[in-house]
């Protein structure tokens, strides 16, 4: 079963417009966890505005109490990534080409322009044990492209697909990302997906496209867990993974 991977971003967004600590992310990922989540997700940005660098470090701890479930940990390489993967080596390091201060991740890298200078990083990740999954537009000539720079994996960034869901184009947009799925297979990558998937969208994602082995899901699942809670919010997009 595609496993899920559960992003606590907005939970911190919420705790860090007060100085009282709550809501707790460390509490968030338990209660995700004991619902059956397979992983955890943060994406740590320059400013802070959301995951600081404490919660990165206290879900490392977390986790390994947790041995059979996933740490990934987010962001641009060039960037803050790499002092977290070298302090706490994340059983993932997903690569993202954000900007500073950019609102929320819209593309995936450049392939091959952006190889020379990915693919220290990565061997870097590797040599720590950490997987590398690249953040890619769901392109497939550039999956063999994200393979030649090392990378373990891809996470195919979903935000069109989530676009045209309940449209005329929704059926295009799904086969774009099964031949961009089909063509990492092919390559030897395996295969995540991320952005604004939610409980409407997801099943049919997971159904059509091929060999997903995780999805990222942040927004939508904590705007779910405010009216459903976590247990429930996750107890229910695990059976769109199960459909």
């Amino acid at each position: 079963m595609t496993a899920l991977s559960v992003n606590l971003n907005k939970v911190a967004l919420v705790r860090n417009t007060r100085h009282l600590g709550i809501p707790s992310v460390t509490r968030a990922a338990t209660l995700c966890l004991l619902a059956g989540a397979q992983g955890i997700t943060v994406h740590p940005r320059p400013d802070a505005r959301h995951i600081r660098a404490g919660d990165v470090a206290d879900l490392s701890a977390l986790l390994k109490d947790w041995p059979d479930r996933e740490y990934n940990i987010e962001g641009n390489p060039f960037q803050n990534l790499m002092d977290f993967v070298r302090a706490c080596r994340p059983h993932q390091a997903t690569f993202v080409p954000d900007g500073e201060g950019q609102f929320t991740s819209d593309h995936g890298w450049n392939l091959p322009a952006d190889a020379e200078r990915l693919r220290p990083l990565v061997a870097e990740c590797r040599a720590l044990g950490v997987r590398v999954s690249l953040f890619m537009d769901p392109l497939p000539e550039a999956m063999a492209a994200a393979k030649a720079v090392g990378a373990d994996r891809v996470e195919l960034y979903t935000e069109p697909y989530a676009q045209a869901w309940d449209t005329a184009g929704q059926g295009a947009q799904l086969a774009r990302y099964a031949a961009a799925a089909q063509a990492a297979l092919d390559a030897g990558l395996g295969v995540n997906a991320g952005h604004d998937l939610n409980r409407d969208n997801l099943a049919a994602f997971v159904q059509q496209v091929p060999g997903v082995s995780e999805v990222s899901i942040g927004h939508a699942l904590i705007a779910d867990a405010l009216e459903l809670g976590y247990a429930a919010t996750v107890a229910a997009y695990l059976q769109c993974l199960q459909r």
